[in-house]
């Protein structure tokens, strides 16, 4: 593997990253939003997807971000018989989102893609030295 497949396969790693911490962040925007109407549902927490792939121009195997999933888990209650979408018991349903989970997804995204800023790096500097070397 020659040093432009690793920049590549980094590369890969952190536009996979980044679109990890867009739907993390938008868990995040919406944990507290509830539905306007007491029939209505609230924000579904998305899950980041990623799959792998073989890159036949690279000969190497990168990371792909996909579409994110719903999570169909329960939504939270909350009793709160004054608000609009509260129903006939005075509980209204909030997201399913945890943002204690969110956080630590994030934080475990945001690692990785520093992971993949750090190879670049690496590599870049060892372009360099052997730029230098050839150079001489």
């Amino acid at each position: 593997m020659d040093l432009t497949t690793s920049l590549a396969i980094a590369a890969s790693g952190m536009r996979a990253q980044s679109s990890r911490m867009r739907v993390i962040s938008e868990n995040i925007a919406n944990a507290n939003s509830t539905a306007k109407t007491a029939d209505g549902q609230p924000y579904r927490r998305k899950i980041a997807t990623m799959t792998s792939e073989f890159d036949r121009a690279l000969n190497a195997t990168t990371v792909k971000a996909e579409d994110p999933i719903v999570d169909q888990s329960d939504f939270q209650k909350r009793y709160d018989p004054g608000n609009p979408a509260a129903d006939k018991t005075g509980y209204v349903k909030t997201p399913n989102v945890n943002s204690l989970v969110e956080i630590m997804d994030m934080r475990e995204a945001q690692q990785s893609y520093e992971a993949n800023v750090d190879m670049m790096q690496a590599t870049k500097t060892m372009l360099s030295q052997t730029s230098n070397l050839l150079t001489k």
